[in-house]
C-alpha cells in the first residue's frame, strides 16, 4: 500500500506499556485498523519473540546471537521485518472473507465509532442489495487499512556498550542501536516515539539517516513522534530535531503523573492548562519549527516544501471514558488519544500473565502508588503485590537483596565501581549497605536510608517476563519474577474484557468502568498532584531553603491558575458537573491549607 494514503481509521491508539506488555500488540489489533507502539529496547525479549512467532508464520526460527556484529540492531530489525509480515498476511486474510456474523472482516467495521465515514459507508453497505451490495463490500475490502506499527525508545535508557578491549562502540548504545534496528526495517505507515527527554548523542544520529526524510510529495513513509509534558518542551525538542534535518510529526502529550510507567512530574502544569496552550499555540509552533526545517531541508535535498508538513497533537493519561475521550479530541482537536492502563485487562490486545491479570483486576487504591523502585531515580508507577515484589522481599528476608543484573540497560551507577552498575543489583545494594552501616547513622534516619536502598527493583527483567510466562518460553533460566507498571487509572476498571468490548467502551456503545465514584480524569491528575506535593513538603525542615521555596511557590500558582482554567471550562464539558466543581473546591481548600502550613503564599 502506498503510504501516502494512509489515513488511520481510529482515534485512539494503544501506547507503550513496560516493555512486555505491548510487544507484540500489532500482531493482535494492527488488523483491525488499531494502532499501537512497540518497546524495543530489550533485544533479548525481541530475540525470544522472534523465536516464538516463526513457527506461526511456518518460517525456521535462525538465531541473531550475541556473537554477531551489530546483534541488538539485527534483531530488532529482524522482528519489526516479522511482524509486519504477519499482519500483512492477516490483511490478505481478513479482506477475502466473507462479510458474515463473525468474521474478522465484520469485527473490523463493527469496531469502529458511529462517526466514521467508513463506518457509516458500511452501514450503507447493509440496508443494500444485490450487485449495488457486493460493488459496495469490494470497496470496503480496498478501503481496509492495518493500524500503525509504532516503537518506542526511551531516550534515557542509552547505556554505552564496549568491545573486548573495553573501548566504547561507535553508534553501539541502546537508544542508538534500537532506532538503527527501526531504520532498516521494512515498516512504513509507521512512527518512532521518542520519550523521557532530550537525548543529544540520539539526536545527531538522526542527522545522517535519510529514512525521516520527506519524499517529492512532502510526505514520510517514517515519522518521529516526540513525547511531551508541556509546550516548551515540544518547542525546544521540535526546534532542536529540525536543525538536524528532522521533522517531528507528532506531539504526544503525555500527563507527568497521571500515566502508567515512569512518571515526570511538571511544576505543577495540569493537563488540561497544557492542552490549552497547545490549542492557542499550535500555528506558532509549527511555524517557528518550519522556519529552521525548511531551509536545512532544500539544502540537502534540493527542494522547497510548497505547504507547511502536518503536525498532529495526540494526549493520553488516566483516559477512562468516552465522554472525556470525546471532549479531548472536540474542545482540544486532537488527532488521537491514548489508551493504555485499561487495555491491559484486554489480552486480545496486550500481553500479560495470568498471576499479574488477576492482581490488576482486584488492583485498588491501596496497591497502586507512585514509587521509588525504579534504578533511574525517576518516579514509577508500580503495582504491590506482583511475583517481582515478593521475590524482593524474599531476598531482603534472607539477607541477599538485590537483584541479577543480566540485562544492565539501566546500568548508570559509578558510586563504587568505574564500570556502570545498576542500583536494583545485588552487587550495588551489597556496597551501598555496607557504606551505609559505616556511618553510624541514628536509627530513624538508617531506617529511612536503608529503605530506599532496598526499594530498588529490576525492571529490564520484571517488565519482560509476562511475555515469556504467556508464551511458555524462557527469558532468563531461574528468573521468573513479573513487575508491572499501570497508571493510577487502573482502580477504576476491573474486569477482563474483549477488543470488541473496550472499543465499544472508548467509543460510548458501552460502559465498562467499574468504580462508580471514579473522578474526572483532570481531578484524578489535579489530586495526584496535591499529593505529590504533600509527600514532597513532608520531606522539608522547618526552614526552606530560597531556591526550594521558589519551587514550592511556582509549583502552587501552576495548579492554582489549572484550577481557575477547570471553574471556567464550558458547562457541556464536563458529565457531572455538580460533582467536578465540588470535587475542585475540595482541591482549592487542601491547597490553600498546604500553603499555610508551609508558609508558601505565592507573591
Amino acid at each position: 500500500m502506498n503510504y501516502n494514503s494512509y489515513k488511520p481509521v481510529h482515534s485512539f491508539h494503544i501506547p507503550v506499556m513496560g516493555i512486555a506488555y505491548t510487544i507484540d500488540s500489532p500482531i493482535k489489533v494492527a488488523r483491525f485498523g488499531i494502532s499501537s507502539v512497540v518497546s524495543i529496547i530489550e533485544d533479548h525479549l525481541i530475540e525470544l519473540m522472534r523465536k516464538h512467532y516463526y513457527p506461526s508464520i511456518h518460517q525456521v526460527y535462525e538465531p541473531i546471537t550475541r556473537h554477531d556484529p551489530d546483534y541488538r540492531a539485527k534483531r530488532i530489525t529482524d522482528y519489526l521485518n516479522l511482524v509486519n509480515n504477519i499482519v500483512q498476511q492477516q490483511m490478505q486474510k481478513l479482506k477475502s472473507e466473507a462479510f458474515e456474523r463473525g468474521s474478522e472482516i465484520v469485527k473490523y467495521f463493527e469496531m469502529l465509532s458511529k462517526d466514521s465515514k467508513l463506518r457509516k459507508y458500511y452501514e450503507e453497505m447493509l440496508r443494500s442489495g444485490g450487485e449495488e451490495k457486493k460493488r459496495m463490500q469490494e470497496y470496503l475490502r480496498f478501503l481496509i487499512v492495518p493500524g500503525s506499527i509504532d516503537v518506542n525508545i526511551m531516550t534515557k535508557v542509552d547505556r554505552e556498550t564496549h568491545d573486548k578491549q573495553g573501548i566504547p562502540v561507535p553508534d553501539g548504545s541502546d537508544a542508538v542501536t534500537a532506532l538503527r534496528g527501526y531504520i532498516k526495517s521494512d515498516l512504513s505507515n509507521s512512527s518512532v516515539i521518542l520519550s523521557a527527554g532530550m537525548n543529544p548523542r540520539l539526536y545527531s544520529y538522526f542527522e545522517n539517516c535519510d529514512a525521516f526524510e520527506p519524499d517529492e510529495n512532502f510526505e514520510f513513509k517514517k515519522k518521529v513522534i516526540v513525547k511531551v509534558s508541556d509546550f516548551r518542551s515540544a518547542i525546544i525538542q521540535g526546534k532542536y530535531l529540525a536543525k538536524k534535518g528532522i521533522w517531528v510529526s507528532e506531539f504526544r502529550i503525555e500527563s507527568g503523573l497521571n500515566c502508567g510507567g515512569h512518571a515526570f512530574a511538571t511544576d505543577g502544569f495540569l493537563l488540561g492548562p497544557i492542552l490549552e496552550e497547545f490549542r492557542n499555540k499550535r500555528k506558532e509552533l509549527a511555524s517557528s519549527i518550519f522556519e529552521i526545517y525548511q531551509p536545512l531541508i532544500n539544502k540537502k535535498l534540493g527542494f522547497n516544501f510548497t505547504h507547511l508538513p502536518e503536525i498532529k497533537i495526540s494526549v493520553q493519561g488516566g483516559i477512562g471514558t468516552h465522554e472525556e475521550d470525546r471532549f479531548l479530541h472536540h474542545f482540544y482537536d486532537v488527532s488521537s488519544t491514548g489508551w493504555g492502563t485499561p487495555f491491559l485487562l484486554v489480552p486480545e490486545a496486550t500481553t500479560v500473565d495470568e498471576h499479574t491479570l488477576d492482581l490488576l483486576c482486584k488492583a485498588n487504591e491501596e496497591n497502586i502508588f507512585l514509587s521509588n523502585n525504579s534504578p533511574l531515580g525517576i518516579r514509577f508507577h508500580y503495582l504491590k503485590g506482583t511475583t517481582a515484589d515478593l521475590e524482593k522481599q524474599q531476598r531482603i528476608a534472607v539477607g541477599k537483596p538485590g537483584s541479577p543484573c543480566t540485562e544492565k540497560h539501566l546500568a548508570f551507577n559509578t558510586e563504587f565501581t568505574e564500570e556502570p552498575i545498576c542500583t536494583a543489583s545485588h552487587r550495588y545494594q551489597k556496597l551501598k549497605l555496607e557504606q551505609l552501616n559505616d556511618l553510624q547513622l541514628p536509627d530513624n534516619e538508617y531506617a529511612i536510608q536503608k529503605a530506599a536502598i532496598l526499594e530498588k527493583e529490576c525492571l529490564c527483567v520484571g517488565l519482560s517476563n509476562a511475555a515469556a510466562l504467556c508464551y511458555q518460553e524462557v527469558f532468563l533460566k531461574n528468573l521468573k519474577a513479573v513487575n508491572i507498571c499501570p497508571g493510577p487509572n487502573i482502580v477504576n476498571f476491573s474486569e477482563i474484557v474483549s477488543l470488541q468490548t473496550m472499543t465499544d467502551h472508548i467509543y460510548g456503545r458501552t460502559n465498562i468502568v467499574s468504580n462508580p465514584n471514579r473522578p474526572h480524569m483532570f481531578i484524578a491528575e489535579l489530586n495526584i498532584y496535591l499529593n505529590f506535593l504533600k509527600e514532597e513538603l513532608s520531606k522539608e525542615n522547618s526552614e526552606i531553603e530560597r531556591k526550594k521555596l521558589a519551587y514550592y511557590q511556582l509549583f502552587i500558582q501552576n495548579l492554582t491558575e489549572a484550577i481557575v482554567y477547570y471553574h471556567n471550562l464550558p458547562i457541556e464539558a464536563i458529565e457531572d458537573r455538580s460533582a467536578f466543581e465540588q470535587e475542585l473546591i475540595q482541591a482549592e481548600n487542601e491547597l490553600s491549607k498546604l500553603t499555610l502550613e508551609h508558609s508558601l503564599l505565592v507573591l
